[in-house]
């Protein structure tokens, strides 16, 4: 999921291919936009192309969290960030 998040922040035109990929790619956006706004936004596109055809599958960030298909944001966050400053 991780690489699917820093490609997906590297490609203007991605799109999530799930739900979970685009609820992680959401909350992915989230939490580096303070560091990486241009990548945010674009992890951002790629979740809202998912949900403009499946809006009903967007869930609260808590669930996604409870749902185990991210440990924590911090530590998403850390990783994520790790993989795009490497680029």
């Amino acid at each position: 999921m991780l690489a699917r998040c820093a490609l997906a922040a590297r490609e203007a035109q991605s799109s999530a291919l799930d739900q979970r990929e685009a609820n992680v790619f959401r909350l992915a956006a989230m939490v580096v936009q303070s560091r990486f706004p241009r990548e945010a936004k674009r992890l951002m596109g790629a979740s809202e192309r998912y949900f403009s055809t499946h809006p009903d599958e967007r869930l609260p960030p808590a669930d996604v969290v409870k749902s185990g298909w991210i440990f924590s944001l911090p530590r998403l966050r850390d990783m994520l960030s790790s993989q795009l400053e490497a680029r």
